[in-house]
């Protein structure tokens, strides 16, 4: 009899350590149990730690509220400026409500994932090339939106969307190359001509200073001098002050004042003559002596002169 009740204790024990090994669940510190009894949900969800559960009535499905990374595949699409691209992404999400993700859509990743393709696809079409390369944090704003809105029905929540690289074609890339190269070389272009207006007022502010101090631009000429004389060059280039070839000019225009002065002086002198002479014969009363000082003074006359009648001129004299 004793032996009978050791060995239905025995039994009961192994029966229990047996139902105890069936009923026993643990659940990490990262999840959540939700329970099914008879494939009904129950309410309560099962926290992480030690948990028990009806063998064979109750089922228990762990999900996992780590926060997911989800690489979206590159999807090609064409930008509301006709330019075709390809953009992938990643998206982080992670679940809210477990009892939801488990009941209201049969896999929440797979769900999510199509919906994420479907809103970057979306999005391309929506936005500008330009956009996609500078305004990304706008369109991941926007994306993160368009992903979450189904989500949260889901027990999902979007944590954030990532776009993660725009690839263009390569004559594409080319444009936008040669556009970069012409904007800096017109950049360089207009500090260039700023730079030659700032020196142009700086020179003439100085040529200004000099001109009331003529020594200066004899000082500065030796600057110049010296400083090129410093670099051990076989040539020295010497240049020729300005104020010296007007001084050279100035000497030129006066020695051809004086040289004309000079031949002036004889033609006036022969002139005063004739008139002189011809009084002096005139009160001799020599009559025939002066038709031949008027043909002296027709000979030294221009050739383009009128020259006068010999006879005409002895008439003019008995009359007076």
């Amino acid at each position: 009899m004793v032996e009978e009740l050791v060995a239905a204790g025995v039994a009961l024990a192994s029966a229990g350590l047996v139902y105890v090994a069936a009923a026993a669940r643990v659940v990490k510190q990262y999840e959540r149990g939700v329970v099914f009894r008879l494939g009904k949900l129950r309410p309560q969800v099962r926290g992480p730690g030690f948990t028990m559960i009806v063998p064979g009535v109750d089922k228990l499905r762990k999900v996992n509220m780590q926060i997911v990374t989800m690489p979206i595949p590159a999807q090609e699409g064409i930008t509301r400026d006709n330019v075709t691209v390809r953009v992938d992404a990643v998206v982080y999400f992670k679940v809210t409500a477990p009892a939801e993700a488990v009941v209201r859509v049969e896999d929440y990743r797979f769900a999510v994932s199509q919906m994420a393709q479907t809103s970057l696809r979306s999005i391309i079409g929506k936005s500008e090339l330009d956009d996609l390369l500078s305004s990304r944090e706008k369109l991941n704003q926007g994306l993160e939106l368009m992903i979450d809105s189904p989500a949260v029905e889901w027990g999902v929540t979007i944590d954030r969307v990532e776009i993660k690289d725009v690839s263009l074609p390569e004559t594409m890339k080319r444009s936008m190359a040669r556009q970069a190269e012409a904007d800096r070389e017109r950049r360089a272009r207009v500090i260039n001509a700023d730079a030659e207006l700032q020196a142009s007022k700086k020179l003439a502010e100085a040529a200004h200073q000099m001109s009331d101090a003529p020594a200066a631009l004899q000082l500065r000429l030796l600057q110049t001098v010296m400083a090129v004389a410093a670099e051990k060059n076989s040539t020295l280039v010497l240049p020729i002050p300005v104020e010296l070839l007007r001084f050279l000019e100035k000497g030129a225009q006066v020695a051809a004042s004086a040289a004309s002065g000079a031949s002036a002086v004889p033609a006036a002198s022969a002139a005063s003559a004739v008139p002189a002479a011809s009084g002096a014969e005139s009160g001799g009363g020599a009559r025939r002596s002066v038709p031949v000082e008027s043909r002296t003074v027709q000979d030294e006359l221009p050739s383009g002169e009128a020259r006068l009648d010999p006879d005409q001129d002895v008439s003019i004299l008995r009359q007076e």
